[in-house]
């Protein structure tokens, strides 16, 4: 079964905005070949390095950033930190091969949005811009569990106990990366459903967000 990569977008919605900010000029061609190529998007610009990257989304104030860490002159997450002191209602996705903890944490707290490795799938990038724009936090299942053990500690263990085995299902693909979309897929839903029971989880659990809702569900043996 195929996954739903599609953006939760009104029917007569513009396509989103994309900026790409990326040094590699193959994988720069790879990635507008990709994205073009997904109706709800629309790439309007290029970066080769951080400083332009920064102008180049002051100028033309993107919907979505794709930004890599790696970057000539002005590196990724100062970049990004830029952007979104600048417009905070520009997401922005870090796709990079850096999987170190320091910058991992760095990037999420520079204002990213979402955290994918290069190499993993279109689909995989087009689940984590469609889960930036829906507000939640993304991050890679590679790099997913070393992010969420380093977050701040839970609330007590016995709000997990409040759970309905639906939402324990639900919390569990939250704990491996997936998007709500990702998850309605898997489990039957409509994406409706999942916000509503992501919205339960996260009341239940007293947490103001998915990620730290997934660092209760490891530290509670959960997963």
């Amino acid at each position: 079964m195929s996954i739903d990569t599609s953006i939760n977008l009104p029917p007569d919605a513009a396509p989103l905005q994309v900026l790409i900010i990326e040094d590699d000029p193959m994988m720069l061609l790879g990635l507008e070949q990709s994205l073009m190529a997904h109706p709800q998007l629309e790439i309007i610009g290029q970066a080769e390095d951080g400083y332009l990257g920064v102008q180049a989304a002051l100028k033309l104030k993107p919907d979505v950033v794709v930004m890599d860490i790696g970057l000539p002159r002005l590196d990724g997450i100062a970049a990004t930190q830029q952007i979104k002191a600048a417009l905070p209602n520009t997401h922005v996705v870090m796709l990079t091969s850096h999987k170190t903890e320091t910058e991992i944490i760095a990037a999420l707290s520079s204002g990213a949005d979402a955290y994918c490795i290069k190499g993993a799938s279109v689909e995989r990038l087009l689940s984590a811009i469609a889960a930036a724009v829906e507000g939640a936090t993304y991050l890679d299942p590679q790099i997913a569990r070393q992010v969420i053990e380093n977050l701040k500690p839970p609330s007590p263990k016995s709000n997990v106990a409040h759970l309905s085995e639906r939402e324990l299902e639900v919390l569990k693909l939250m704990v491996e990366g997936y998007s709500n979309p990702e998850i309605a897929e898997k489990l039957y839903l409509s994406p409706n459903t999942v916000k509503t029971h992501v919205r339960g989880i996260m009341n239940k659990l007293s947490v103001d967000d998915r990620v730290q809702a997934a660092v209760v569900a490891l530290r509670s043996g959960l997963v």
